[in-house]
Order: structure tokens, then sequence, then C-alpha cells
């Protein structure tokens, strides 16, 4: 189960069309320097995915310049067969190993980016130490030959705490020192977060020594700037742990050439919102300071409707697994004007859509600040995964107070589209025809609505809550919230990203048989409204099975922050008895399939599913109070696959798995001022292709 993908589909970003029709060359300058920018941080996701994963590209980089500089191999044709297939090393291992190279640059890391599992190489350590070896690469390999291979023990295949077995860079332990606990990871984060004030987003906690942390903070400079306050550079730890000390410079390198290209975009914003908004950003990379990349997300909010859209920085906290760290993530795209029509009409009936959400007025914000909700054709994304649709800043506090942006992204959405005549698993004969025709159409307008709708309502209560409010599902009083220094992240903490998709997802399907929201995502007919929303249903029920794959028997941990959520939520469908799931093979489940009482559909304003409604009234009400112990019960109960007794059918899911699709990026250059100077770059939808876009960005 470990093994990497044999063949998994290829496909490019397709934006040539869209860069080349920005109006300006300032425009492009723009975009290219906001593209090498995000791209500089590639050696970080590196580093935070696991110890061992920037070892392994470095060497799959020098493999590929011993292939490019061969004879053998053009430009056009990096004939890795003909370099390397010889008595010793057959076409067919060498083709496992383009396979692992290319999955494991698609994941920026040897752990999946969708479901935090460790793959290995199908080719065998002799034949690709033999590859290393014609590659001058043989002492690269031998380095991290036992890391690249070992699956032993089980539980350092999954991500997660380092004190339960698991795999984590966010948290390391020096050489000969107990492994750093949970408990002392709480406690820096209260002491350092909670009573100073530094957030946490771009740190990593490091244990020198017994009671003795450092709390590393990624920046270009080795010391705190002047934006930090004149605060000691260490802090005790409660009940006797010992002590933290701040230390700036992590990722020093990485974070000056961000800098660097930032100083060079400078030059080419479109506006004094953009000029704010990256000084910020160097301010925050330069020295380290989160509030200056707080700063850098007010003005980006403001930055309304911009002909390239760009965020950097570290943002989402999916793969701590205390739930407060950021990956690095760079994002740059142009605006499809023709798709954004859709989601700007939305955006204007938001607040009839909002009233219609089953929680009181009290668990909404008091006025609904509209975003912008823009789809963007990506040109570059750096980080371990390319999402479908984002809502951004998380600074709740933002969030509350200044407003946020909605993006769905295309291209992702366009490539991620299936073509294949193959009959979709889990699927029974009579929704396949329906469920291919629509499940495009029905994925976008789930995104628009869970990055809008679903990430963009309700509120945090950071004062007692009025007398007598209840919650709406239970009725049971409110009667918790959120402390001075607290966050979303920091109170749920390990569960926050996975109950947060949950809740937005729980959105998505509540209203996905609204019929203005149907219309305005172009079906107008009744009967294409019912396959639409029927499709989401089929195609949330059927991603909830197909959960199964990320989570591990062994530890019961879920791997995966999405498919957890979406697991859930097929539970809820089974327990209301709109899904069952059918089958005659009593051992294999060879025939599995998933139906759904598409009677208990209705297309009616306001006809949102009760039990979605139940579920999504607790999982929202808990979140907005703060109300972490019946929150957690809630989740841990739906989302737990022994007590629904699911877990007999995960052989099969496992046996009919997919491999995952991996998205290749162009790459621009530039070296002069006219529009003839900036290059833009494709690459052919093969493994090389994929290895050659990381090799000519590569610093």
């Amino acid at each position: 189960m470990y093994l990497a993908d044999a063949k998994a589909p290829i496909c490019s970003l397709k934006v040539q069309s869209h860069f080349e029709a920005l109006p300006t060359v300032k425009a492009r300058k723009y975009a290219h320097h906001m593209a090498r920018a995000a791209h500089a941080g590639t050696r970080v996701v590196l580093r935070q995915v696991s110890a061992e994963s920037e070892a392994i590209y470095d060497l799959i980089m020098k493999i590929h310049a011993h292939v490019q500089a061969s004879p053998s191999s053009s430009p056009s044709k990096l004939d890795y067969v003909a370099v390397f297939a010889n008595d010793s090393i057959s076409k067919e291992q060498v083709q496992q190993y383009l396979d692992y190279a290319s999955q494991f640059l698609s994941n920026l890391g040897n752990y999946k980016s969708f479901g935090d599992t460790k793959f290995v190489p199908r080719v065998s350590q002799e034949a690709f130490r033999a590859l290393a070896a014609a590659a001058n690469a043989a002492e690269a390999f031998d380095a991290v030959r036992d890391p690249l291979y070992s699956t032993i023990p089980e539980k350092a295949n999954l991500l997660g705490h380092l004190d339960q077995g698991h795999v984590t860079t966010y948290y390391s332990t020096a050489p000969g020192v107990a492994t750093i606990t949970q408990r002392e990871i709480a406690a820096v984060q209260a002491v350092v977060t909670i009573e100073h004030g530094i957030l946490p987003e771009n740190s990593t906690v490091h244990k020198v020594a017994p009671g003795e942390f450092e709390f590393q903070i990624a920046s270009a400079e080795p010391a705190s700037g002047a934006t930090t306050t004149a605060a000691p550079t260490f802090y005790e730890l409660p009940n006797g742990l010992g002590r933290v000390t701040l230390k700036h410079g992590a990722h020093a390198r990485e974070m000056g050439l961000v800098v660097r290209e930032l100083e060079a975009a400078a030059a080419y914003v479109a506006n004094d919102t953009q000029a704010r908004m990256l000084a910020a950003y160097i301010d925050a990379f330069r020295t380290g300071s989160m509030e200056a990349h707080k700063q850098s997300q007010r003005e980006w909010v403001h930055d309304a409707q911009p002909l390239v859209e760009t965020n950097v920085g570290f943002i989402e906290t999916y793969r701590d697994p205390a739930g407060v760290r950021g990956e690095w993530e760079g994002l740059v795209a142009m605006v499809n004007a023709e798709r954004t029509a859709k989601f700007s009409k939305l955006v204007r009936d938001a607040e009839d859509y909002i009233a219609r959400l089953p929680w009181p007025r009290e668990f909404e914000k008091d006025t609904f600040t509209a975003p912008d909700f823009t789809s963007l054709e990506v040109l570059a994304f750096a980080g371990s995964g390319i999402p479908a649709g984002i809502n951004i800043p998380n600074y709740d506090d933002i969030r509350q107070d200044v407003g946020f942006k909605n993006v769905s992204l295309g291209n992702v959405l366009s490539a991620k589209q299936n073509d294949s005549d193959e009959a979709i698993t889990f699927l029974h004969e009579a929704d396949q025809a329906l469920y291919k025709k629509y499940h495009a159409d029905a994925f976008e307008m789930q995104v628009g609505v869970h990055e809008l709708l679903g990430h963009g309502t309700g509120r945090l209560f950071t004062a007692p809550a009025p007398a007598g409010l209840v919650h709406p599902g239970s009725g049971e009083p409110v009667t918790t919230h959120y402390a001075p220094g607290e966050t979303w992240g920091s109170v749920f903490g390990a569960i926050a990203a996975s109950y947060e998709e949950c809740r937005a997802e729980l959105v998505a399907m509540y209203l996905a048989t609204e019929p203005a929201i149907l219309e305005t995502f172009g079906h107008s007919t009744p009967e294409a409204q019912s396959d639409v929303a029927y499709a989401a249903y089929l195609q949330m029920a059927r991603a909830g099975l197909l959960a199964l794959e990320y989570w591990d028997p062994a530890t019961a941990k879920w791997g995966q922050a999405h498919m957890q959520a979406r697991f859930s939520i097929l539970k809820c469908f089974l327990d209301a008895g709109l899904a069952r799931i059918v089958y005659t093979d009593k051992t294999g489940f060879s025939d599995l399939v998933i139906e759904l009482d598409r009677t208990q559909l209705p297309i009616a304003p306001g006809a949102g599913h009760p039990a979605v409604a139940r579920y999504l009234q607790d999982i929202h009400s808990y979140k907005c109070a703060g109300d972490v112990a019946r929150g957690r019960a809630l989740y841990s109960h739906m989302s737990d696959v022994e007590a629904a007794d699911l877990a007999r059918f995960r052989p099969v899911v496992l046996a009919k798995k997919q491999p995952r699709k991996q998205l290749i990026q162009p790459n621009t250059f530039a070296s002069g001022a006219t529009a003839a100077d900036i290059e833009f770059r494709d690459y052919p939808e093969t493994n090389q292709g994929m290895i050659q876009s990381f090799f000519d960005r590569t610093v």
C-alpha cells in the first residue's frame, strides 16, 4: 500500500493564453517575480514534509542534470531509457524510477499531500542505486537509502505527533534527548503565543535538551527586527517543564530569496495597495514578524479584483499535528472574467443565502463583508498540493473585522475532470451517465459555495454569549467563549482543520438544492437543477467512501482533513437513510455501490436536507462558542470508522483506488523590459516534463 503510483495521469495547468492576455508588460513582470517569490519557498516545503525530503529532491535533480547533459537527450526529448537502460537496469525499472520522481515532485516530499501517508519507490534499491551511480549520484543515494525505502515501523508512515510514533518536522528533538511530547508542545504554545502574542504560523519547535526548547522563526535575518517588542528572548514554561528561547533565522536563505523577488515585483505593482502589501510581505519574511504578515493580508483583502492575484506565506495548518503552524504556500494567477461572473452573482446574493442557513442570527457576523470572489487560472502554486478553491486569510480577527477573499482555481478544476470512458467506481450503473455528465458542474458549484458561504460564514464569541442563548441543534445553553489570546486553531487544535472543512462541506450540501444557486451556476431548468444537485450528493457520498483510504486502521488516525470531513458526512447520510451501501458479495464486497434516495432531495428554496441541517447546526454553533468539549465529542463520533462498521469496506476501496492526477506548472523567464523578453514555458505531460519543470526553477 506504500508503493508509489504506477503511471499516474499527468496534465498541465493550461494558463498560457491568460498570461499572454495580460494587457501590459508591467503586469507580466509582476506575475513573473511573484511566481519566483512563491517558488523560492520550495525547499521550505520539502523540509516541512520530512527530514529526508530535501535530500531526495536534490538526488532527483542531480540525476536529471546528468540526463540533460547526455548526448542521448535533447531539450525536446529527455530520454531516460537511452541514458540508463542496460543489462543491469531494465526499461521497466527506469519507468518505475520516473513514476516515483514525478510523484515525489508533485507532492513536494515523500508523504502524500492528500493523505499524509508515506510512499516509496517501486524500483528496487539495487536498480535505483545503479541508476544513481550512472549519474554520479551514488553517494547522494546512499545518504537517503534507508528513509527512502523504509516502511517500518508502520506508524512512521503517517505524519503526526512524534510521541505517538508518527513523523513531523514541525517539532523535532536533538539526538539522544527524549522525544518532545504533546504536553511540552502545548506548554510552548500557551506561553509563547497565548501569553506573549507571538504567532506560531512561521515557526517550528525544537527540543534542544531536557527542559530546553527553541521556538524557531522563519526569517531572512538571524535576529528579530524592530517590529517585535523588547520582551526577553526566552520564557519560562509552567510546571517545571523548562524554558523556551526564541530563535530567528530559520530558512534564512529561502526567505532571503523570497524578499529579493518581492523587492523586484514591487517595481511593477498596479496600485498603492499592492505597494503596501508587498512592503508588509518584505517586512514579514525579512524579520519573521507574523504581525507584519497579518498587515499584508489586510492590504491583500483591500486589493480588489487585481489583474494578477497573489498570496504568499505560511498559510494552511493542515499538516501540523497540533493544527497551528502553517505550510509555505504561494499563489500567482490571472482572473478568468467569464467564470468570475458566476461567483460575483453568488457574492451579491450571499446575504440572502446566509439567512437561510440553519442557525440564529446570533451565530452569524453582524454584517457580511462582501469579499472578492474570482475564478483564477493558476500560473504558479508553491506548496505540497494545489487545491481547487481557497478562502483566506486564516486570521480570525481579519476575517471577522476586515474581510476575506474567495478564489476558485479554474484550470485546476478543469484539469481534474474525468474524461475516461471507464465506469466510476462504487456507483450504480443507473447513475453512471448522469454522474459523468454533471460531476464537474456539481464540483464547481460545491467549491464556490464551500468557500464563500462555508468558510465565509459564522462568528467567534470572544465574550460571553447573550443570556439565554442556546445551541440551535441541541438546545443546550451556550456557556463557553474564546478567551483573550485564543484562536479557533489554538482551541480546537489538531481537529480544527478537518472540523472546519466539514462545516464548509455541510454548508455546500445544505444549499445544493437551492434553485437560485443552481441557476447562478448555469442550470436553469428544473431537470438540470435536480440532476446537478443529485450529482453533488452522489459525489459527496462517494468521496466519503473513498475516504477510507486515508484512515489508518492500525492507529485509527485520519491522514487527510477533507476526507475525514467527507466520511463524517457520508455517515450523516447513512444515519438519515438518505444513502445506503449495497452489495451481494458478502466477503470481498466486489460489487459494492452507493445508492441515494433521490426523493429526499427536493429542489426548492430552504429545502436543505434535515439531517444535514442538524449536523451543521451543531458543528457550527460549537465552533462559534469555542465549545471544544462538545465539538470534539461530536466530530469524533461522526468520523469514527469502526463505530460506523465501515472499516470492512476499506480493502475494496484500496483495491479499486485510482492514482491521483499530477499537475505540471509552467515557468516564466524574464531578462528585459519588453514583452518579447518574457518567455512562457510549458512542459510535456510526462514524468520527464514534471521533473524538467522543477529543474528549471530550482535555486
